[in-house]
């Protein structure tokens, strides 16, 4: 390239980095309103499921004695909401409403035969003066799912015939039971219906007279069961939606949206923004999952959950479960009141920790959206901060493209943009979350090698090396933690915060930085060009040691590719590793953080300063510098936690790379004085 094409890139290449500082600078107001918004709503539902505390209940003697007396130790251990499902004949049942036969059982109780044709379902009312409530609800739920509701009465007890095969009929969805709702509200527990969109042509306005009932009984929010929100129904989709998210706002009923389903359920994206995100996150704790989970495991779970993940209701389970060992039926709710309250020995309890962290057991409230001044300008200097930012990355590589990608940059993102702004700002976040890493690590090779090469004829001493390491650490963290304000401005919309939408690229951001460092350290600045070194490395001879070199290398980047993200599988010892952390410093930091990268990137500084070998730990150290920026692509994660956690990572990652650097000296010393003692032996 031409000395003055170098000389002119390099004056717009230092151009551009003021344009990335008053991106930077116009970010953080974006980054207060964030937390502002954050900081809105501190209160947490703990919901039990009301449907569940019935089906343990018919384990037992008398289960209406034990659904009361189980309510009281729920309340007393912080339970402040009961979740209530459609109703179902089985429910019912479980309730001690009524009684439900099939024909066969039918015709027994009226001493006949049953004939072959009749496969009805019988129902009994079991206390009359519920029936005028219960009644109505499954004549109007059975003649809408199609079957022939008829009246049929035994001996002293009146009831019903539904035309519908026992089988079927037993789990048909009806309305929630209002009795059930105006006891527990009774009680002084918040009630959130559970409801779905089994109803078949969905009837809208059915479902308005039960949310108007519902805002009778106090309720403020709504769950949903199965596949798809109320509404999104065959044939009315959307429009479904619509008329649903109308009445919800008439009567002042938000919703709660469960995190990690395995399918998001239909039509909730669409509901929540005709609601004006009148929504908060949940998590549940499957029945499955009660039967197995420890309690302090579970514990750990419920805080962090509100704690990092901004949830707002926490939601329990129960189920009965046959133990062959014991030889009796157990269920999970004594375990769930020691959760929550704690005991004298091993706990304080789930709600006592939500509380010592801030959180009040109460209502949830949708989190108040909070705006910058002027946020719009202040987003779109932050975009233009982060295009110059991945267009420095790229002319680090590539100098003669610094202009021409900056200014492709502008004009491709004013016109996606345009196209569609929630693409152009999910791409320009990875992009620029994969640029700073990328740059502040290469920009550190550089300098490296500019003071190694000063200072070849008289090495630098080991404390010199040692503050300079820590000041290019300094530098190299700050240039990398400049994308952590480009991504919370570009992505400052509330669907990311409860997750209907997520940051994009995740994967990528975990391979490319150090991909391109480990390019940039084999390929750049070692005496030739480009495409000498290529021709170089390609022309090495394959030994069998590079084979097994290169094996290692894979498999440990099949491993790094399998924990990250959400999904990734965690073993037992390191669940316990981090509950210890989390209790030690009340924010759990990332381990392959202050465990792996930090410590090699510190302590690799220091070698690289003398040794070349020890770019290599470089590349391996970048993992921290772009975990620290993956951090804030957990949009979901609290702003200042996950400040803390970052710092609180690299503050004891640096501990350790000191202590590695303290174990390489010694054993540099003792190594030199037993090779200086053989040589005077010789």
């Amino acid at each position: 390239m031409p000395q003055w094409l170098n000389t002119w890139n390099a004056r717009f290449a230092r151009w551009l980095w003021y344009v990335v500082l008053l991106g930077v600078v116009a970010a953080l107001p974006v980054m207060y309103a964030r937390v502002q918004t954050e900081t809105s709503a501190d209160n947490v539902a703990i919901v039990m499921d009301y449907r569940d505390l019935l089906q343990v209940s018919s384990s037992q003697p008398n289960p209406n004695q034990y659904v009361q007396e189980q309510l009281k130790l729920l309340k007393g251990a912080g339970v402040n909401a009961m979740a209530v499902f459609e109703s179902t004949l089985e429910e019912l049942s479980w309730a001690g409403e009524i009684n439900v036969y099939n024909a066969t059982q039918a015709a027994l109780l009226e001493d006949r035969v049953s004939p072959p044709e009749d496969n009805g379902t019988y129902v009994v009312f079991n206390r009359p003066e519920n029936e005028k409530v219960i009644r109505p609800i499954i004549e109007w739920a059975f003649r809408h799912h199609g079957a022939e509701v008829t009246n049929w009465s035994i001996k002293d007890h009146t009831g019903l015939r539904l035309n519908m095969g026992y089988e079927d009929a037993y789990i048909r969805a009806m309305q929630p039971n209002p009795l059930s709702m105006k006891m527990l509200k009774d009680q002084g527990f918040l009630i959130i219906p559970r409801i779905s969109d089994r109803f078949t042509p969905y009837d809208p306005d059915e479902i308005a007279k039960w949310l108007k009932s519902f805002k009778e009984f106090g309720v403020t929010r709504v769950l949903f069961d199965g596949e798809a929100v109320t509404g999104f129904g065959k044939g009315l989709k959307f429009g479904g939606v619509q008329r649903f998210a109308d009445d919800l706002n008439e009567n002042g009923i938000g919703v709660a949206i469960f995190e990690n389903l395995k399918t998001p359920q239909k039509g909730m994206s669409k509901l929540a923004n005709l609601l004006k995100y009148n929504a908060i996150r949940a998590h549940s704790v499957g029945e499955a999952e009660m039967t197995i989970i420890k309690n302090p495991v579970l514990e750990d779970r419920l805080v962090l959950a509100v704690k990092d993940r901004n949830i707002r209701l926490l939601y329990l389970n129960a189920i009965t479960v046959k133990d062959g060992t014991k030889g009796q039926v157990t269920n999970p709710m004594k375990d769930i009141v020691e959760v929550l309250q704690g005991d004298e020995e091993d706990s304080v309890g789930a709600v006592k920790q939500l509380n010592n962290f801030g959180f009040k057991i109460g209502e949830p409230k949708a989190f108040e959206v909070h705006k910058a001044p002027q946020e719009t300008l202040l987003r779109g200097l932050a975009m233009l901060g982060a295009i110059a930012l991945v267009a420095l990355m790229i002319g680090l590589f590539i100098p003669a493209l610094l202009l021409p990608v900056f200014v492709a940059g502008v004009i491709g993102g004013a016109g996606l943009h345009v196209l569609s702004p929630t693409l152009m700002v999910q791409m320009l976040a990875l992009a620029a979350a994969i640029a700073a890493p990328t740059a502040s690590v290469v920009l550190l090779i550089k300098r490296i090698r500019v003071l190694r090469e000063g200072t070849e004829a008289q090495p630098i001493s080991p404390m010199r090396r040692l503050g300079g390491a820590i000041l290019l650490l300094v530098r190299t963290t700050i240039l990398s933690l400049a994308a952590i304000p480009f991504i919370v401005a570009l992505l400052n919309h509330i669907t990311y915060s409860l997750v209907l939408q997520q940051f994009r690229g995740v994967s990528l951001l975990h391979i490319l930085p150090i991909g391109l460092v480990a390019l940039y350290v084999f390929l750049y600045g070692s005496g030739d060009t480009v495409l000498g070194n290529t021709k170089r490395i390609l022309s090495m001879p394959l030994t069998v040691l590079w084979i097994v070199g290169i094996g290692i290398l894979g498999a440990a980047g099949l491993y790094y590719m399998t924990r990250t993200g959400n999904a990734g599988q965690v073993s037992g010892l390191e669940l316990q590793f981090r509950s210890l952390l989390e209790n030690t410093f009340g924010v759990r930091p990332r381990t392959k953080e202050f465990l792996l990268g930090h410590p090699l990137f510190f302590a690799g500084i220091f070698l690289a300063l003398r040794y070349r070998w020890a770019m290599v730990l470089l590349i391996a150290g970048t993992i921290a510098q772009l975990s620290m920026v993956d951090t804030f692509a957990h949009i979901h994660t609290p702003l200042l936690l996950s400040l803390i956690r970052i710092f609180l990572g690299l503050g004891i990652g640096v501990l350790l790379g000191l202590v590695i650097i303290a174990v390489w000296q010694i054993g540099e010393k003792l190594w030199s004085r037993w090779v200086k003692g053989a040589g005077q032996a010789v």
